[in-house]
């Protein structure tokens, strides 16, 4: 163990949620939004991706960051799914600077988690925990309770553990691995119980004869993209899956304790989900919506998370993600003119006026560049799978022109626009999304078979 590496002390934190709660979240995020609306310095000189990327990780990791942060104008919160969605290569070792680099990494990653999972001891599992000061946390749910809350906040502690694993030199991976392993003693209990908990409310849903159980049946659940308040969503389902999958592979929850209060084991309760959100041939985005053509029924956030639901075993699967793919390849309302970056939808549904002035309309005609870096390790993972190079052309044609987009606009964007400009609100601004910079060069490295960028020998 090295003794130069050492984690801070916690000291104690309080944790709130109710309506007054709310109230007071609300308060403080709409000043965050106002301090970035009219305080955002103007967009970095650089334009060479070299230059974007260390300023970015300077930015995202700074040693004076309380915890890992979008470059949002909403960053100034926890988000605990953030952790499933967007950061699952921020200790990938190719994406790594240097030693401060890694270790600077390390110690906000464990702060970050550490935090998270003291939130769950408390019972605070909500889709944004806001800062009030003088460690007190406010935990607020938006538009409705978290579907992946806990999937988050079990993939920040598996990249803790999983770090050692990671070919590296760097000193501080090791100690990372060994702080996750004593977060895992000291909080294991707590995830269990509240991993248990989310799989009591799921809820049957009976069709064409057959039950199924949904997490979102009677009423909607938060996920990455949440503004449709919709029931009944492909993703928010498969993120559940993802975190029973994830608890029982760290050994947080036995399968056959899940078994119980699911009457079905886990690799069953997949299939129920794969035939009722595929019952057309392809995964429609939500049952709880208006008939159409299939390309109005589909979303581009079907590719869920980094080594999630999507697997690619099973042949049956896989026609299922690639008659999916298809579908938004072929459409033009699902692509920025002349490039292979891809919108959310081909309809914007509800752009509703807090949209126009505050926050982006997650599911609608805007495009994320960390969906399309995930749609293209997904298509990466179907060729691995199908043994072929079926979509390999268009994954390297999405990461490429995200590195152009990067360039063009001085920074990783959160959200480019349907024009493929900076995604603009009043107050929202075309935020850089410095943290989620790695993941984009991890999927490079992976479709390109080099590293887009090397930082040492």
């Amino acid at each position: 163990m090295n003794r130069d590496i050492s984690f801070p002390s916690h000291r104690e934190n309080r944790f709130y949620q109710g309506m007054a709660a709310t109230l007071v979240a609300n308060a403080l995020q709409a000043v965050n939004f106002l301090g970035d609306r009219f305080l955002r310095q103007s967009p970095h000189s650089l334009s060479a991706i070299e230059d974007l990327y260390r300023h970015s990780m300077d930015s995202a990791f700074s040693v004076t960051e309380a915890f890992l942060v979008t470059g949002a104008p909403h960053a100034s919160a926890y988000y605990p799914r953030d952790f499933a969605w967007f950061y699952p290569d921020v200790l990938d070792p190719e994406t790594i600077m240097d030693a401060h680099d890694a270790l600077r990494r390390v110690r906000l990653l464990e702060k970050s988690v550490r935090l998270l999972l003291e939130a769950v001891r408390t019972d605070v599992v909500t889709t944004t925990i806001v800062p009030a000061g003088r460690g007190r946390y406010l935990g607020v749910n938006y538009f409705s309770r978290p579907s992946d809350t806990l999937l988050g906040i079990v993939a920040g502690l598996q990249q803790m553990l999983s770090a050692e694993e990671r070919a590296s030199s760097f000193l501080a991976m090791s100690q990372c691995a060994h702080a996750g392993r004593l977060l895992l003693a000291e909080y294991g209990g707590d995830l269990k119980r509240a991993i248990l908990k989310l799989a009591s409310e799921l809820e049957s849903f009976d069709a064409d004869g057959t039950r199924y159980l949904l997490c979102d049946a009677a009423g909607p659940r938060s996920a990455a993209t949440d503004t449709r308040a919709e029931r009944r969503r492909f993703v928010t389902n498969a993120c559940v899956y993802t975190t029973f999958l994830w608890g029982v592979q760290l050994g947080i929850v036995g399968e056959n304790e899940l078994k119980r209060l699911l009457g079905r084991d886990l690799a069953q309760y997949k299939r129920d989900l794969l035939r009722l959100f595929g019952q057309d041939g392809y995964i429609r985005h939500s049952l709880d919506g208006p008939t159409g053509p299939p390309v109005s029924l589909v979303a581009l956030d079907f590719v869920s998370v980094h080594r999630g639901f999507w697997d690619m075993n099973d042949a049956s699967e896989r026609e299922l993600f690639a008659a999916t793919t298809d579908l938004i390849i072929a459409e033009p309302r699902f692509r920025i003119p002349s490039t292979f970056h891809f919108l959310v939808s081909a309809d914007n549904p509800r752009n509703k006026m807090i949209h126009k002035i505050a926050a982006p309309a997650y599911q609608g005609r805007s495009s994320w560049p960390t969906f399309n870096v995930e749609f293209a390790d997904r298509m990466l993972d179907f060729d691995e799978a199908s043994e072929s190079d079926t979509y390999r052309a268009c994954a390297q044609g999405i990461l490429k022109d995200i590195r152009t987009a990067t360039e063009v606009h001085g920074g990783y964007q959160e959200l480019i626009s349907e024009q493929g400009l900076k995604y603009r609100t009043w107050a929202y601004r075309g935020a850089v999304a410095h943290s989620w910079f790695p993941r984009f060069l991890s999927v490079w490295r992976r479709a390109y078979g080099t590293p887009l960028l090397q930082w040492h020998d």
